[in-house]
């Protein structure tokens, strides 16, 4: 019996070979889309050695489905400049180019922000709707939530399994609006350490999954873009989706997602969606 695998993914030369780990719900043979956007960050953020710049925003055009085949990935500076740069990247099989993101990276200093403004010493935001980030608050923790359990996909392994669930509100069996706290069981990479741009990309592209608000077995609600926009780094493993899901009958639809770990607000995911009906 084969053994199982230990991370995403395995580097192989320039390139970086899938593991079943990265397979989605949608398609047997095509990733989940978190993987390959945390891979794709990971290029963006090692570029020039990081040059003490943070990703503050990241978007993804999905082109087509990403194959569980070898990858690889390259970016480049396209424009320069002392406190922000923007960067392209690229992810492509032997087929072609699969993902397309641009991102600004913007230089770290040390801001004389007032106390009671930041994201982790705000006094919160009395009457906040669902997915509004509000500063000073955080979700019940990860430790206050119990296991959750993904829907059944037809597949023994896959994203499913690499990932660690806890729902606060919400579940995959109960449609509507969800908060979630997500952890990566293994390594993006084989050998590494993930990091905390990482950890909030492979599960940013989860917010339409968590707060589903149509049959999975009838309907088809797949994302062709996600925009991250970050903050702050985060702190510690878990990551918390604040999500919502709106489709449409025109069959487009949108999830806005609130990102948190346990000290209060990290950034925001956006996805835009075709909804349509399994055939």
């Amino acid at each position: 019996m084969p053994e199982a695998p230990e991370a995403f993914f395995v580097p192989d030369g320039e390139r970086y070979v899938p593991t079943e780990l990265t397979r989605g719900p949608w398609d047997p043979d095509s990733q989940h889309a978190g993987p390959p956007a945390a891979l794709i960050g990971r290029e963006v953020a090692r570029l020039d050695r990081g040059s003490q710049r943070r990703v503050g925003r990241i978007t993804y055009e999905i082109l087509r489905p990403v194959p569980i085949a070898p990858l690889s990935v390259t970016a480049h500076v396209v424009r320069p400049g002392r406190a922000v740069e923007l960067v392209e990247a690229s992810l492509a099989d032997s087929d072609g180019e699969v993902i397309r993101a641009r991102a600004w990276r913007l230089r770290e200093g040390d801001a004389a922000i007032p106390a009671g403004l930041s994201s982790v010493d705000g006094p919160g935001a009395i009457g906040s709707s669902r997915s509004t980030l509000r500063p000073g608050f955080a979700p019940p923790g990860p430790d206050e939530a119990p296991p959750g359990s993904f829907f059944d996909t037809g597949q023994d392994v896959g994203y499913h399994t690499a990932m660690e669930y806890r729902f606060v509100r919400g579940a995959f069996a109960e449609p509507g609006p969800a908060i979630a706290w997500m952890r990566m069981r293994v390594p993006l990479v084989e050998g590494e350490e993930p990091t905390p741009l990482e950890r909030v990309l492979v599960a940013a592209d989860s917010g339409n999954g968590v707060s589903a608000t149509l049959d999975w077995s009838r309907f088809l609600f797949v994302n062709v873009d996600l925009s991250v926009h970050l903050h702050r780094p985060l702190d510690g493993e878990w990551v918390c989706l604040d999500a919502i899901t709106i489709p449409e009958r025109s069959g487009i639809g949108i999830a806005d997602t609130a990102l948190y770990d346990e000290r209060g607000p990290v950034g925001r995911a956006a996805q835009t969606l075709l909804v349509d009906e399994r055939r």
